[in-house]
């Protein structure tokens, strides 16, 4: 899962950065050109709702949500083993919530031939695609993560639940931290 949230950074890191170089390029023909390629904005909107999708991705397998662990390490392992098992099921819901709500979105789209009303007038089934095919990727490792944390909690494994699972700590962000540092 971890090449996967690297992938999907770098992804999408490129898409931002060609992102910025399509905005230069649109800023530097209007001011010298009074010109416009047309549709800044629309690609924009297209990749940070792709990204935004994929972000999940990168937040669940980095443990990145926001939980709120204040008194999560002084409670018993037991206890912290059903919180955080609570908390990846609820991600394995929300997966599903999303796919649910998304295909009405998809369903609409095609049911009128939604175009975007810009001067491009793209179909908006293919952005809206890309969108739902990050909601895709999303469920599915919200599911298997929800599938290995529920093995390892019926079978009473709750240490390993606990390294795989409780959110990280200030203390391990900065040893994180610090090992991407010395590799630098």
């Amino acid at each position: 899962m971890d090449r996967l949230a690297t992938w999907i950074s770098r992804l999408f890191g490129w898409a931002l950065l060609f992102l910025s170089a399509f905005v230069a390029l649109e800023t530097v023909l209007r001011k010298l050109f009074n010109t416009s390629l047309q549709g800044a904005d629309e690609l924009g909107g297209y990749i940070l709702a792709a990204g935004a999708a994929l972000s999940f991705v990168v937040a669940m397998i980095d443990r990145a949500h926001i939980r709120i662990d204040v008194l999560h390490a002084r409670f018993p392992l037991r206890v912290q083993a059903a919180l955080d098992w609570v908390s990846v099921v609820s991600l394995g819901v929300l997966g599903l919530f999303f796919l649910y709500v998304g295909w009405f979105v998809i369903g609409d789209t095609l049911d009128y031939g939604s175009t975007a009303a810009t001067p491009w007038r793209t179909p908006l089934i293919w952005p809206q695609s890309a969108w739902y095919a990050g909601l895709v990727i999303f469920a599915f490792c919200a599911f298997a993560m929800a599938y290995r944390a529920t093995r390892l909690f019926l079978s009473g494994d709750h240490r390993r639940l606990a390294s795989e699972f409780n959110p990280s700590s200030a203390e391990d962000e900065l040893a994180e931290e610090l090992d991407q540092l010395k590799s630098r």
